[in-house]
């Protein structure tokens, strides 16, 4: 037989720790994705007249706009504040996922 293929040394045992680890980070990024997934985020746009609450899925989940930014003559102004809001909210929440997933694979350029 062989040298390295019939039991844990060589390079079978060092396979099998690499398949290993590979789970573990596995599993560690799925725990990870399920917490960024509840997480919310808030951002506000206008001086804070709008506020936007986005979860880590990315789905709009609040969003509060103060009498004061309530002008009918200029509606236009405050579509514009209630996009920025959620659009600042969403870009809090890629970013928090993807300095998250940076850590959690030590800065590994992996398609997720």
């Amino acid at each position: 037989m062989a040298k390295g293929f019939g039991g844990r040394s060589g390079m079978g045992g060092i396979n099998m720790n690499m398949i290993k680890q590979a789970q573990k980070m596995q599993q560690d990024m799925t725990k990870m994705q399920q917490e960024l997934e509840e997480k919310e985020y808030t951002a506000q746009a206008g001086g804070g007249v709008v506020s936007a609450t986005v979860t880590g899925k990315r789905e709009l989940v609040s969003l509060t706009i103060a009498p004061e930014a309530v002008d009918p003559e200029d509606v236009e102004m405050l579509q514009d504040l209630i996009v920025a809001a959620v659009n600042e909210a969403i870009r809090s929440a890629a970013d928090d996922a993807a300095t998250t997933m940076q850590k959690l694979t030590g800065g590994l350029n992996l398609p997720f």
